[in-house]
């Protein structure tokens, strides 16, 4: 299951920026978060493919759900301009950024090369 964040639950899960400038991944495990809109189209298409990988890759990862409207603090701070944007963040690299509706091989390619994940 994705999981919705809030700034407060942002700052304890995946990084504290209030208190840092310099990126600590805060998780277990490596993460996505999906910075998307209830009205935004794209948004809608991405919204399945994350469910089913969130099954998929159930006990390797994260997937977490930022709504840009409801946490525009949040989204100010990494920079939303567009969306869907989606954050991958490796246990212990920086993360990456990727704009707009990724089909599911890229979502997984991405996952294997950036999240070093594996099914």
């Amino acid at each position: 299951m994705t999981e919705m964040l809030t700034k407060e639950t942002f700052l304890q899960k995946v990084f504290n920026f209030e208190n840092s400038k310099e990126w600590k991944f805060e998780g277990d495990k490596p993460c996505i978060i999906d910075f998307y809109a209830d009205w935004c189209g794209p948004c809608k298409m991405v919204a399945p493919i994350l469910e089913e990988l969130s099954e998929e890759y159930k006990d390797k990862i994260d997937i977490y759900k930022v709504d840009t409207e409801a946490e525009q603090e949040l989204s100010a701070a990494f920079g939303i301009r567009s969306i869907p944007s989606m954050l991958f963040c490796p246990a212990d690299e920086q993360p990456q950024m990727a704009q707009g509706a990724l089909p599911k091989h890229n979502l997984e390619q991405i996952i294997q090369e950036v999240l070093k994940v594996e099914k």
